[in-house]
């Protein structure tokens, strides 16, 4: 293995950092050890540390490699003194597995414009952070990557983790591709490809994805954020049947301007209970329809055809537990983890769930009987009301999740979906009476609905403050700004998940409504 001639000569005085950022399973521990051992092989003095995340997403672990080129001159068994944490200002390579942990980086001043190659995949895994917000918490791409172009001497990046899926390969060997490419340095391809076989493990697909690593950061630009792709339901069954019939229904008794959500909305409910389900769908958006206005494009129905699917495809146990079961899925994570065929993948999900749940999941009439007795409530809910740890690979708890799924077949007998009925007739007609008199505020009272999602207590949370959004309209009916006051307010309830910019804005509508 020969190192690439030089230009310079290097600095045998201050080492090389470099700072590494992976998300769990993007194999960031291999990346840095074939750079420590590429290091190493050229007679380089090197030592790497490493401060892992809290979890998966809601923190990478970020690895440090110093590397000290030693003098020809230097005695036999001479072990510099490396530092085990990155000094901001002080990072001449900065790598990052996906692309806003590059954007962490830059935070920490580990990127800077007199002395940073910046490599980073351009693809998007969105945090916990950005998931958890009620409302759009996803973090600005385009602002993160001026921010790269601005503090990077030199920036390379692009959707590695596709390359790494095309290849075969983990993303870890396009960045090894990529950091050899960017000739960030002072060695040939060849030796960073030695450093790959040397190691012995998955070496085919890792030398394919290094090379393809390496070409496409040769090539440079142009540069695009990848976002994580979107998660679609799939059809319960082929289009034949009474759910063949139900989308002729839908396609000739609807406007052309609904007709895609309108079929997205479809397929959410039949999949969340049946055909008999959609019917229904269909007949309450119809209902919405009626009161609708062609100089308007049909945005009452168009709200109607996606917030109507949101109410009647709620979260409940028995749709956890279809979910949990489905081949589908057990499919998605076995590619996100990046597993061969013959390996083996156990699932551990954290489930807690609560009494209200478990209520609600049982026939009306016994549900009303426990919920109403606040100490038999209690009491079981001191048994019900704890966390677990479910392994849905094994063939007890998949058994167990998997009947409970298949009981949605009695939902409709449930306490759960009696009171989200009521729920929902409640806001269609609260809506139905405003469509008449200010038809702007009838479609943001059918957008209100975006604020109730999720399970349990996220459920819980959503729901009140959609009734408190609703409460606030009611006193709002008759302003000319009621719609755009209904906006700000739902606004507002997604900022945050506790309420607290909701709480502002309630405060400013009283204030001006006395």
């Amino acid at each position: 293995m020969n190192a690439a001639p030089a230009t310079t000569a290097l600095d045998t005085t201050k080492p090389l950092a470099i700072a590494v950022l992976a998300m769990g399973g993007q194999g960031g521990g291999v990346l840095v050890d074939w750079i420590v051992s590429l290091c190493e092989a050229h007679g380089w003095a090197a030592q790497s540390t490493s401060v892992p995340g809290v979890a998966q997403r809601t923190g990478a672990t970020i690895y440090y490699i110093e590397a000290l080129p030693l003098p020809p001159n230097a005695p036999p068994g001479l072990k510099p003194v490396l530092s085990l944490m990155a000094v901001p200002g002080e990072v001449d390579i900065v790598i990052g597995a996906e692309f806003m942990e590059a954007g962490r980086a830059i935070q920490r001043g580990l990127v800077t414009p007199d002395r940073t190659t910046l490599i980073a995949s351009s693809h998007r895994a969105y945090a916990v952070v950005e998931k958890q917000t009620p409302g759009d918490g996803i973090g600005d791409a385009a602002t993160m990557l001026k921010a790269a172009e601005a503090t990077a001497k030199k920036l390379v990046a692009f959707d590695m983790a596709a390359v790494g899926d095309k290849t075969g390969s983990a993303i870890s060997a396009v960045l090894f591709g990529a950091l050899a490419g960017a000739d960030a340095l002072p060695f040939a391809r060849e030796a960073y490809e030695a450093t790959i076989r040397a190691a012995g493990v998955g070496v085919e697909p890792s030398l394919r994805g290094f090379a393809a690593g390496y070409e496409r950061a040769k090539a440079g630009p142009p540069l695009e954020i990848t976002p994580p792709p979107k998660k679609t339901v799939a059809a319960p069954n082929a289009p034949q049947g009474d759910y063949a019939k139900l989308i002729a229904r839908a396609q000739t008794e609807f406007p052309a301007e609904t007709q895609a959500m309108l079929a997205a909305g479809l397929q959410r409910v039949v999949d969340f209970q049946d055909v008999a389900y959609g019917g229904e769908y269909l007949d309450l958006v119809k209902g919405i329809l009626a009161l609708d206005r062609v100089d308007r494009g049909h945005a009452l129905t168009a709200a109607a055809t996606k917030y109507i699917a949101v109410a009647m495809a709620y979260d409940d146990v028995y749709r956890v537990a279809d979910l949990k079961t489905r081949a589908s899925r057990f499919e998605r994570v076995r590619k996100e983890v990046g597993v061969a065929p013959d390996q083996l993948v156990y699932t551990t999900e954290f489930m807690h769930p609560r009494m209200d749940e478990v209520a609600g999941s049982l026939p009306k009439a016994l549900g009303h009987f426990i919920e109403v007795r606040p100490g038999l409530f209690k009491a079981l809910d001191k048994f019900v009301n704890r966390g677990r740890r479910v392994r849905t690979g094994t063939i007890r708890w998949f058994l167990m999740l998997y009947i409970l799924g298949g009981l949605k077949r009695f939902r409709r007998g449930t306490l759960r979906h009696a009171n989200e009925v009521v729920h929902r007739d409640a806001w269609l007609a609260r809506v139905r009476d405003a469509a008449a008199k200010d038809y702007d505020l009838a479609v943001e009272l059918l957008n209100n609905r975006r604020l109730v999602k999720g399970y349990s207590d996220t459920h819980t949370r959503g729901l009140s403050k959609f009734d408190r959004v609703m409460t606030a309209a009611n006193k709002l009916e008759g302003r000319p700004d009621a719609a755009e006051w209904v906006r700000r307010l739902r606004e507002a309830a997604l900022k945050d998940e506790e309420g607290v910019a909701l709480d502002g804005a309630l405060k400013t509508v009283d204030s001006f409504l006395h």
